[in-house]
């Protein structure tokens, strides 16, 4: 130790009541899902979901006191919440390779049942429709986040906020196409394997989409408050990488399911 400070680089945290918290709404959430299911009322599940967001808002609090507040983000920790950022993003990645594997799978070995792919019952998505709109928007919103992203490393605070607002919108504005395009659709999501592929696939994305933009909203108003410096910004960094990621699943949707899956017959 030296004048009260570690004589080390990490940061050994306080004792916290958040992760049983968060483990306690993940039970409660769990419970209430299956209540639900069991034709119960859907209050429960309410409940657990709202006891995670919670704990998320609170315990991500900390860890932006812990940062501006205590300054116990060393080079060190940073380079700890990147790793750990990097293996969330990897994390996720599975959940898309499952979906694609599902849909290659049907798509490539069709069913006797069904005889080509997409079955003569499904009308599937113009590509170059609104998915097209979309993959045009969310690659607009990568260069205007990479944009805010070098204002805010030359310290070009306006810009850096200019550039949120402007990817936040695309985001939204993504989503919003995504809802009217599920209106339009033809099919529901028990309409067989390829709806339901589909929606699995397409729908966990939008979710995707959903979570990046208020992490990038957060960042908005954080960057408002100037708590990013060139130097400390890790949760930007996050949003960024998190969002980047989002962009190139929808490419893969986008030339896989929408494009060669709807005018694939085999």
């Amino acid at each position: 130790m030296s004048q009260g400070k570690p004589a080390h680089p990490y940061h050994l945290v306080n004792p916290s009541p958040w992760p049983l918290l968060g483990a306690g709404g993940a039970f409660v959430t769990t419970f209430g899902a299956v209540h639900w299911w069991a034709g119960g009322g859907r209050e429960i599940l309410y409940a657990g979901f709202a006891v995670i967001l919670l704990t998320m808002l609170l315990w991500w609090r900390d860890v932006v006191k812990e940062a501006q507040v205590e300054k116990v983000h060393t080079p060190v920790v940073r380079h700890g919440l990147r790793v750990g950022m990097g293996l969330f993003i990897a994390s996720e990645v599975m959940f898309f390779v499952a979906f694609f594997w599902a849909f290659f799978h049907n798509s490539l070995h069709v069913s006797p049942q069904i005889s080509q792919w997409p079955p003569a019952s499904i009308q599937p998505m113009d590509a170059w429709g609104i998915p097209f709109i979309n993959t045009v928007l969310l690659l607009s919103s990568g260069f205007t986040l990479t944009w805010a992203h070098h204002a805010l490393k030359h310290n070009k605070r306006g810009q850096l906020i200019l550039g949120l607002i402007v990817t936040v919108a695309l985001g939204a504005t993504f989503l919003g196409l995504q809802v009217h395009e599920y209106g339009e659709a033809t099919f529901g999501f028990k309409d067989g394997i390829f709806p339901s592929v589909f929606y699995l696939a397409t729908g966990f994305h939008g979710f995707h989409v959903f979570c990046g933009s208020i992490f990038l909203l957060v960042c908005l108003f954080r960057s408002a408050k100037g708590d990013f410096t060139p130097e400390h910004h890790v949760g930007f960094e996050a949003a960024a990488w998190y969002w980047h990621f989002v962009d190139v699943v929808w490419i893969f949707l986008f030339v896989w399911v929408y494009w060669w899956g709807s005018s694939y017959a085999g």
